[in-house]
């Protein structure tokens, strides 16, 4: 991917005119940002993974209470060139490349002449995320980011995205190129857009003009939540809003595993179990594309609470097969390590023991509470691993799990339809999850009569499986 000339400038941006060497597919996005920014043609900016991030000096809107502030744009999650070098060129009518640009709104601080450039690598960072995992964002999703954007002691330590106030969506000669905003956020922001959804909190933000205001303008400096600022919002909205709509959140990214323990250990024919320690199979290309669907829709609102079909096919048009020089973490390197869909049968299960660190059993409340209750379905799929667990609802359609046979296995992909009376015992005997200061590590929680067992373990597990 080539990297931004020194200084960041598109190379030979120049005011009303674009070079013969300029990438066709700059033109609508660049052009979008002179609509924007006239008197600003040469933007600073940073390489690799992205081509370009542009930054410029916004003066804000006084009259509706927009503060002057640092407006940064990313060039590469689209496709820039139409010569497939890094996205496979699919047509002019669907997205280009992943489909949207970034954008992040930052608070200028008095007396600043020039934009802090930390926002382009958490950009970067951003990116690499997009391209490494095939995951594209949607407005409405959220990101953990655990750490203060800046590198600070600021609370701002996590990211919601939205569609920018600003930027309209383009289309350039290789596809349609939208623009999701980054918006920073307290954790307890995100932990109340991971209850509820992100566009929920996202449109309490806006009512609050130090907390991000009509624009959503991250002010790294902010030092209370919209609830310490506002506290009927916690108890008006977003407990009524979680009580009426569940959580849209679909699926997460997790440190987790689970065992079949329905047979004895030495027993390791058809695919017996995902443990640690173990060599499982890998799933199949049909199901990884399912699983990835599941987490890719994140906090998508779900019409009807179906599970894609095993040989659901990619949506919107996308295509997230990768160039051959990036390797894809959820296949092998060959495809021969690949089993073929058909020849791996679903497994129904007598009992399973599913394990979680701490940051992931502390959503399997949200999980129960949020999602299966509501008649939906959530997903874990391992980061370091083929392993995927989805707690299903009687009310879902598609899912392999079944009240006769609850737990059931598609090679590495475990589905367990929980009904809502054992729904309500699980949230009653796990409540203790939701108080981290008094959590100690390992913490088991099991329903014999049910032969299900979850245990709470640390992360060296999983980040060293064969400890």
């Amino acid at each position: 991917m080539e990297s931004a000339r020194p200084g960041g400038a598109p190379p030979g941006a120049g005011p009303g005119s674009f070079p013969a060497l300029f990438p066709p597919g700059l033109h609508g996005i660049y052009g979008e940002c002179r609509r924007l920014y006239p008197e600003q043609p040469n933007p600073l900016g940073g390489p690799d993974p992205l081509d370009y991030v542009s930054m410029y000096r916004n003066l804000g809107n006084p009259a509706l209470n927009v503060p002057e502030h640092w407006h940064y744009v990313s060039f590469g999650l689209s496709d820039l060139y139409g010569d497939n070098r890094v996205h496979e060129f699919t047509g002019t009518d669907g997205p280009s490349g992943f489909g949207f640009e970034l954008t992040f709104r930052l608070k200028r601080e008095t007396g600043e002449s020039a934009p802090p450039t930390w926002p382009a690598e958490l950009m970067q960072g951003l990116a690499r995320y997009v391209f490494q995992s095939e995951n594209t964002f949607c407005s409405g999703d959220h990101v953990s980011w655990h750490s203060p954007l800046d590198n600070s002691e600021s609370r701002i330590q996590h990211m919601l995205l939205t569609e920018d106030p600003q930027m309209q969506p383009v289309q350039t000669p290789f596809g349609v190129v939208n623009f999701l905003q980054i918006v920073g956020v307290c954790t307890e922001e995100l932990h109340a857009a991971q209850q509820w959804n992100g566009q929920g909190i996202l449109e309490l933000l806006r009512t609050v003009p130090v907390a991000g205001g009509l624009w959503l303008i991250t002010d790294m400096r902010r030092g209370e939540t919209i609830f310490e600022i506002d506290p009927h919002l916690q108890q008006e909205r977003v407990d009524k809003g979680i009580e009426t709509d569940g959580s849209n959140l679909s699926g997460v990214s997790a440190k987790c595993a689970w065992d079949d323990l329905s047979r004895p250990p030495e027993d390791d024919e058809d695919s017996r179990s995902i443990c640690i320690g173990t060599q499982p199979r890998r799933l199949s290309g049909k199901d990884t594309e399912q699983i990835r669907e599941t987490l890719r829709r994140g906090l998508e609102i779900n019409s009807k609470p179906v599970l894609p079909p095993i040989n659901a096919q990619r949506q919107n048009g996308l295509n997230y097969d990768r160039a051959p020089s990036r390797k894809d973490s959820l296949e092998s390197e060959s495809s021969a390590a690949i089993i073929p869909h058909e020849l791996i049968r679903t497994r129904q299960l007598e009992s399973v023991h599913l394990k979680f660190n701490q940051e992931s059993g502390a959503l399997i409340p949200l999980c129960l509470r949020g999602r299966l209750l509501h008649g939906r379905h959530f997903t874990y799929k391992s980061i370091t691993g083929d392993t995927a667990i989805t707690f299903v609802s009687t009310g879902v359609e598609g899912a392999f799990a079944t009240e006769e046979h609850p737990y059931a296995a598609h090679g590495p992909w475990l589905q367990i339809l929980l009904t809502e009376e054992f729904v309500e015992r699980m949230l009653e005997d796990l409540e203790d999850l939701t108080s981290p200061e008094e959590f100690k590590l390992p913490k088991e929680y099991s329903w014999p009569e049910k032969k299900l067992k979850v245990s709470i373990l640390p992360d060296a597990v999983f980040d060293n499986p064969l400890h």
